[in-house]
């Protein structure tokens, strides 16, 4: 079934009719599954997360697909009666983002695989973040800045972006050969096929944008290597910005905490390492001569104790103990404990 949302991603509220309501609960929190005759809210699937929004002023917690049904579960007391109305309202900025990230995966997969012939082999949409997992052994810094523009630049030339709905049959003719997705085992009916202007049709049952200029601008991040795989991170439109923002932000609080520019942060970072280094090690071997100094002042006792206690609040590591033992006279009972003050020692 091809749902409301899968027709129009734009449509923000519809009203439908409730089919079936059954007492459910969610993590901690108790609700109804739902089901209606259609839907606004995205189930998730095809590495998309759900959408969220409201049914009859209720908040949707989740929406998940089953062959042919979208079961919402709503926070509510009460149940949603057979037949009546269920007015749908969507979480309009969730859905825009979404559509941005799985739209720009579509492009970022597509030129990959025509301008190097890497396969995309999974994909994942998440909340800060996305990736593509790539078919290749690597990735070239030149490649990414490579892909990164020519993405760019089709956001910039403004490319459609349709959507045909269309028989199972006919859409796996109608898939490019190179694409690595398919349909779910439970899929029952009709099948959507995205078509990028130019450059990629893919059956895939998301939401998307009606035209690349939507994605506003895509960031390839870098590339990750993990147990044989190899993850290309990314942000598209929204995401960009806030990054964006995010960076300049901590880029004014560099600026007033090592008292210099932008560009001048990494040497202004590298000379602290350096200075902090050196002042470690000067007070390592401060705290030696401490040890020791104290170690002796004991020795030169004229009658040395049975028992003798010492305990260090200013900060001191736990190997003055150990310095201090090595230089103290045997046949003594030690206490000894450090701490900083501000949490508890050690002995």
């Amino acid at each position: 079934m091809v749902f409301k949302c899968q027709e129009d991603s734009f449509l923000k509220e519809f009203i439908a009719s409730v089919v079936s309501s059954e007492k459910a609960t969610f993590g901690s929190k108790g609700g109804y599954n739902v089901i209606l005759d259609d839907t606004i809210l995205f189930p998730e699937g095809g590495g998309q997360p759900c959408d969220y929004g409201t049914i009859n002023g209720k908040p949707v917690r989740s929406v998940v697909r089953k062959a042919d049904k979208a079961v919402h579960f709503v926070e509510s007391d009460e149940p949603l009666e057979a037949g009546q109305e269920a007015k749908q309202v969507l979480d309009w900025p969730r859905r825009m983002d979404h559509m941005q990230q799985h739209s720009g995966q579509h492009l970022i997969t597509a030129l990959f695989d025509r301008e190097y012939s890497f396969d995309t082999t999974s994909w994942w949409l998440g909340s800060e973040t996305s990736y593509i997992e790539l078919g290749a052994k690597d990735v070239t810094k030149e490649q990414l800045e490579r892909v990164e523009a020519l993405a760019n630049e089709l956001i910039f030339k403004a490319k459609k972006v349709t959507v045909v709905v269309t028989t199972k049959e006919e859409g796996i003719q109608f898939q490019d050969m190179r694409a690595p997705r398919g349909l779910p085992a439970d899929h029952v009916g009709p099948v959507r096929v995205v078509n990028i202007e130019d450059i990629e049709s893919n059956m895939c049952c998301g939401t998307h944008v009606s035209n690349l200029s939507q994605l506003q601008a895509v960031k390839l991040l870098h590339v990750e290597k993990a147990k044989g795989k190899l993850y290309v991170h990314f942000l598209v439109g929204n995401r960009v910005l806030k990054k964006l923002e995010d960076c300049y932000s901590r880029e004014m609080q560099f600026n007033n905490i090592l008292k210099g520019g932008p560009s001048t942060h990494v040497e202004l970072v590298q000379k602290l390492q350096t200075s902090s280094k050196t002042t470690a090690k000067y007070f390592k071997n401060i705290l030696k001569e401490l040890a020791v100094a104290e170690a002796s002042k004991l020795k030169n006792k004229e009658c040395l104790p049975k028992y003798f206690s010492l305990h260090r609040s200013d900060g001191i590591e736990p190997d003055f103990i150990t310095t201090f033992l090595r230089h103290a006279p045997d046949n003594v009972f030690y206490f000894l404990s450090v701490s900083d003050n501000t949490g508890k020692g050690h002995m």
